[in-house]
């Protein structure tokens, strides 16, 4: 197949982008595709175009322009089928604060939250209990997160996310460890258990840094438990109408209580990230995984 590799873009999360593409690329030529690669960031007027003129896109960005649907709808508009989730459910998934009234909706358990689209009045104090979480509403890769143990640090958080011309979402700090689980089709797959090395959570350090976290495949936990993980991500997954593939973070407490954090709708994907990994334990090697997306892809768009 003639294969339109699209990565690079212009958010913050283009390193990550571009080196997960790389591998992308490698693999697919293994397999006998023409893979031509695309930095959206150099060659966005051209999209269009270029999608035309191949057999299937497949999409690795992270953050927007990407993870917000924008590709997707331009990809539609060529004819251009690409895998993953369209429009409206990758902009529902990467607005956290959005996110979490649909998981909230649908009875799926979720921290606590507080949206700050802009910087609060003066006299505003947080609603939530200390120490809270910071983010970013539609980041990813764990950029521009952190936790405030007390007003000082909840404002400096808060500063440098508003500075970024993005909205701040707040939750309280749930005792416990991540776990993650992915979607393929719509099976859930073997979540992973995480824990950072060099911290107390998965910040983007932990996340990136060689030896930053153990990520423990399958998890290491009661099969109670895995199944549970298995039907929440699979319930996030249909809540917010995903198509192909997901990936669901949860926060797993001491006394075996789940609460979702966010789902991702295009999960990172180099051979050692968490989604191949999962596809690993079911005996999937990382090119039969980019085979597989490729062909869910291509089986959502004869349905459109």
């Amino acid at each position: 197949m003639k294969i339109l590799l699209i990565a690079g873009g212009w958010s913050s999360e283009r390193e990550v982008s571009l080196t997960g593409a790389r591998g992308m690329q490698e693999a697919l030529l293994k397999r006998g595709h023409a893979v031509t690669f695309f930095d959206l960031l150099e060659n966005f007027d051209e999209l269009l175009e270029t999608a035309r003129q191949h057999d299937f896109a497949l999409i690795n960005l992270h953050g927007s322009p990407g993870e917000d649907g924008l590709v997707q709808a331009m990809l539609e508009k060529a004819g251009c089928p690409y895998q993953g989730s369209g429009p409206s459910g990758s902009f529902l998934a990467l607005n956290k604060a959005a996110a979490k009234q649909i998981f909230r909706m649908a009875g799926l358990p979720t921290a606590d939250w507080e949206f700050l689209p802009v910087r609060p009045a003066e006299g505003w104090e947080p609603r939530l209990p200390w120490p809270l979480f910071v983010k970013t509403t539609t980041g990813g890769s764990s950029l521009r997160l952190g936790r405030a143990t007390n007003r000082q640090e909840l404002d400096a958080l808060m500063d440098e996310i508003f500075a970024a011309g993005e909205g701040v979402l707040i939750e309280p700090q749930l005792p416990g460890k991540e776990i993650t689980c992915g979607i393929l089709g719509e099976e859930a797959m073997p979540p992973i258990l995480i824990e950072p090395v060099a911290g107390d959570y998965f910040d983007y350090e932990s996340k990136y840094a060689s030896g930053g976290a153990r990520e423990l495949c399958p998890a290491p936990v009661s099969p109670a438990v895995t199944a549970e993980v298995q039907r929440l991500a699979l319930a996030a997954h249909k809540a917010l109408g995903l198509k192909g593939y997901s990936r669901a973070d949860f926060i797993l407490g001491p006394d075996d209580s789940l609460h979702l954090l966010e789902i991702n709708t295009l999960p990172g994907m180099t051979p050692t990230s968490l989604v191949p990994q999962e596809a690993a334990q079911l005996g999937m090697d990382f090119g039969q995984l980019l085979e597989k997306l490729i062909e869910l892809g291509m089986e959502q768009h004869a349905k459109a």
